[in-house]
């Protein structure tokens, strides 16, 4: 199917665009210049991440899935470590060594269950029970999550517990009385985690989220990632519970889906694939309106950047429409705001909305200060030239119809500064000026050059 983006680049200034960047860059990675040196530096000199070889991965590549579904706490920890540098490259790195997911089978599903695994047991601390001492199966060490038994006074933290200690606990517990219906519902049982192994399972579940991001970087796993709906599912719960969720988590699933974004088509969210989480096209839109609301300028600037990205593919029009008034208030908010990565973000995804249907473009002309802000981000000028020339081209958009001219005759006087002053947009406000007055329908433009309104 084709999309509206290869429309948009082909009438785009030099009738070529390239394609759409990445954001950001894997976490820890230095300045290109650094990563040029590094390429230029002898072997010896490399760091620990560009001496792994993908022969590695094609050796143990079952040994690392296992690790991960097994759940042991050192095989778990080695897996994440090997992974994180396996999935580690500079944005500019070209290396050949660089192990796509795909040469891994069932790697993904098991990063995902150890992020599903913590989404499992991260209740709300109002929700948690109060830590308790564990006397059923103290000398079992399952999984190596948390030190429970440190709470039965032993002196080795890897011994079992002195039988007197063991047996004093038994006691105080048999001296208790409890009823047997209370009793149900108050144990823990064998394998539930105090404080300690819920922060490391935490921790487990944010290392792999990294890991996952670092995989939407590369360009061989793209499309692995974006028809999987294990994985938009988990990226997506972890974005809808933001209030909540460890921040680090949520910024880097955020990004994973941005990456995807051009590939993305939520109606896999009601298709026949396999389901684990029951999220809805309408719940993905809505934790995504959650990120755009936040304060946080790296959430709400990545949202924006994700709606501009998904809106270019039409099966998700029918998805973002009924949320297309919130989505203009918030990007003409967002345009407010002195920080040029927000104002670039707001008008690369105003830029896309407008070129989808008339009822957008009516929708943005009318929506308050919209028009004001565009044409501060023209005159301030923006820092980046290529943010002011969609801030001038959506004007131009919304100015096609001819409900909005009546709103934009308004900003005649402002459109013919720029005319003047600015030789850049000239071309833009010109045609601009030409749709406002010259047209033979347009009756308010024909008084007003007759009567000097």
């Amino acid at each position: 199917m084709q999309k509206r983006e290869q429309s948009k680049s082909s009438g785009a200034a030099g009738g070529a665009a390239a394609p759409a960047a990445k954001r950001g860059r894997p976490f820890g990675s230095t300045s290109g210049s650094a990563a040029a040196a590094d390429a230029a530096a002898p072997l010896n000199l490399l760091g620990p991440s560009l001496q792994v070889h993908s022969s590695f991965a094609d050796q143990n590549n079952k040994r690392i899935v296992l690790a991960l579904q097994s759940g042991l706490k050192s095989e778990l920890t080695w897996a994440l470590n090997t992974l994180t540098m396996l999935s580690f490259k500079e944005k500019e790195d070209m290396r050949k060594d660089t192990t796509p997911l795909a040469k891994i089978p069932g790697l993904l599903d098991a990063l995902l269950q150890v992020i599903d695994d913590w989404h499992d047991i991260a209740l709300p601390k109002d929700l948690a029970k109060t830590s308790r001492a564990r006397t059923l199966g103290v000398n079992s060490f399952v999984t190596g999550f948390g030190h429970e038994y440190e709470a039965l006074g032993a002196n080795d933290s890897r011994c079992m517990g002195s039988a007197s200690s063991v047996t004093e606990a038994s006691a105080q517990k048999t001296a208790t009385k409890v009823r047997s219906s209370e009793w149900w519902l108050d144990e823990d049982g064998l394998f539930n985690l105090d404080e300690e192994g819920r922060a490391e399972k935490q921790q487990c579940a944010v290392a792999a989220s990294n890991i996952v991001r670092n995989f939407s970087f590369m360009p061989e796993n793209e499309v692995i990632m974006a028809q999987n709906r294990h994985c938009l599912e988990t990226v997506f719960q972890c974005i809808e519970d933001h209030i909540t969720e460890d921040e680090e988590l949520v910024t880097n699933a955020l990004e994973t889906i941005v990456n995807l974004a051009p590939l993305l088509d939520l109606r896999i969210f009601s298709s026949s694939k396999p389901s684990y989480i029951k999220i809805t096209e309408k719940r993905a839109v809505q934790a995504i309106m959650g990120m755009l609301a936040s304060s946080v300028k790296a959430w709400h600037c990545a949202a924006a950047e994700l709606l501009g990205r998904l809106i270019i593919n039409p099966d998700n029009e029918p998805f973002l429409l009924p949320f297309v008034p919130q989505i203009h208030k918030r990007l003409v908010d967002l345009m407010s705001i002195q920080a040029s990565d927000a104002q670039a973000a707001a008008v690369g995804a105003l830029y896309n909305l407008s070129e989808v249907n008339m009822d957008c473009r009516l929708k943005l002309a009318s929506e308050r200060w919209a028009i004001d802000r565009l044409l501060k981000v023209i005159k301030t000028p923006h820092p980046v030239p290529e943010v002011c020339r969609k801030a001038a081209m959506i004007l131009e958009s919304l100015v096609s119809e001819p409900q909005n001219r009546v709103l934009l005759l308004a900003y005649e006087n402002a459109f013919a500064e720029i005319l003047f002053s600015d030789s850049r947009y000239s071309d833009t406000f010109a045609r601009v000026l030409y749709e406002l007055t010259s047209r033979p329908n347009n009756k308010v433009g024909a008084a007003r050059g007759v009567w000097g309104m």
